[in-house]
């Protein structure tokens, strides 16, 4: 028994030893990086890259406005049924046929009853030669030359179908018997066939209710309608001076007290005109009064129209408001710049101790026409006197003046550029485009300028 226990093999325990696992190693590293760059993250300044681009800002107010102009209404002198020899909206001489009155309807027979209007072939080439003009010359931005166009277009047709209706209504009248009494112009005009009541209205007569237009009324005349002798045949626009009457708020009003001369926009053809302004008072009430010399004959029907008063119209750049600071420069006279040092850096003489000299180049932030430079106290020490070139002359650096401006940060790192404000909305500043030492288009700035310091780097 004890030999078998002598020959039993005693088995011992040994511990396993560990081996790293460069795996969980890896993970761990990637697993601190991560939370670090979280926290990083997390707590660092958050800095937004706004890009310049052109753009603009447009200041108007829309108002429907009463028209008052210098215009006739002409009777008919006869009884009977009236037919015109002249379109809506053309210009007259005086004696030139208008209209005739007959006993009875005339007969339009197909041959007669035709309103295309032939154009010369000089006329077509004329309308040819701009329509071409045009398309070489289209700027999207100045959509307005499309009415200009349209215009020109229907000014040719308009010509074109009064010679036509001219010569249709003498070959109607011959066709019914040629009893027909023909009637002239007085006077040199637009023909408007319509009337309202509000032709003898002035800029001294018209009253609130005039502008309300639910009880508005116009009566159109047309060929082959019966009247009675005394009646309004047709309207005569007899000047090319013409007014809009618009109602305005005190406040309104007010702002505009020392406007004599602004730009207008009509609703209807999206014509942009120059108007002489004036502001009217009648009672407590207050008015603008538009005064136009031009373009008569494109309103000639028109009573009321829907008009922009353009108060402010200014491209450049468009900047948020939020990136536009305050920050304190020395205001130097421009005697006190100079060259020197081993480069063409412009810089200043600064007097050191005992009375010498030395040459410091200076980063210029602005210059005005009056010689002014604008320097950054940053770069000098407090009471830093300059000496003017060539002179015994010194200026101690102590006033400081403010520049409204932006950081740039097209080298990756915030650097002041001042900026002039040309005008501004609710959100955006339009600023001056190619100033020396401010902006150009597709630069890039902080969007918040709180948010940074002069100098800072910035990633973009």
């Amino acid at each position: 028994m004890a030999s078998q226990k002598d020959n039993s093999i005693s088995l011992k325990k040994y511990k396993r030893k560990r081996e790293m696992n460069i795996g969980i190693f890896l993970f761990a590293i990637v697993f601190i990086y991560l939370v670090v760059t979280i926290i990083m993250y997390a707590s660092s300044k958050k800095i937004s890259i706004y890009e310049v681009r052109e753009g603009s800002i447009l200041k108007d107010n829309s108002y429907t406005g009463l028209v008052i102009r210098s215009e006739t209404v002409v009777d008919a002198e006869k009884t009977g049924y009236i037919n015109y020899f002249q379109n809506e909206n053309s210009k007259v001489k005086a004696g030139t046929n208008i209209y005739a009155v007959t006993t009875g309807k005339l007969n339009y027979s197909a041959d007669t009853d035709s309103e295309g209007a032939a154009l010369s072939s000089d006329e077509m080439t004329s309308l040819v030669v701009k329509t071409q003009s045009f398309n070489e010359n289209f700027n999207p931005q100045k959509f307005s030359s499309v009415y200009s166009l349209k215009n020109e277009v229907d000014n040719a047709l308009l010509d074109a179908s009064n010679q036509t209706k001219t010569a249709q209504m003498d070959a109607v009248i011959a066709q019914n018997g040629g009893s027909a009494d023909i009637f002239t112009t007085p006077a040199d005009g637009i023909i408007v066939l319509s009337y309202d009541g509000y032709e003898s209205v002035t800029a001294d007569s018209f009253e609130k209710a005039d502008f309300d237009r639910s009880n508005y009324k116009h009566t159109v005349r047309g060929d082959n309608v019966q009247v009675k002798k005394g009646d309004p045949a047709y309207k005569l626009v007899t000047s090319e001076n013409w007014s809009i009457i618009v109602p305005l708020e005190k406040d309104t009003a007010s702002e505009l007290s020392d406007v004599t001369y602004i730009k207008t926009r009509i609703d209807k053809d999206s014509e942009a005109l120059w108007a002489d302004f004036s502001i009217l008072k009648k009672g407590g009430d207050f008015y603008g009064k538009l005064d136009y010399d031009n373009s008569m004959i494109r309103y000639a029907g028109e009573r009321f129209l829907n008009v922009e008063l353009i108060r402010e119209d200014e491209s450049g750049l468009k900047i948020p408001k939020s990136a536009v600071v305050d920050k304190d420069f020395y205001a130097v006279p421009d005697s006190y710049i100079t060259t020197g040092g081993n480069s063409s850096s412009s810089g200043v003489m600064i007097q050191k101790r005992g009375g010498s000299t030395v040459f410091q180049t200076v980063n210029i932030y602005k210059t005005t026409d009056d010689g002014t430079v604008y320097l950054n106290p940053a770069e000098f020490d407090k009471g830093t006197v300059l000496v003017r070139p060539d002179s015994s002359e010194t200026l101690q650096l102590s006033k400081t003046e403010p520049l409204k401006g932006v950081y740039n940060i097209n080298k990756g790192y915030a650097v002041f550029r001042q900026v002039t404000i040309l005008c501004e909305s609710d959100e955006y500043y339009i600023v001056q485009e190619g100033d020396s030492y401010g902006l150009y288009n597709y630069d890039h700035i902080v969007q918040d300028g709180e948010t940074v310091d002069d100098e800072e780097v910035v990633f973009q």
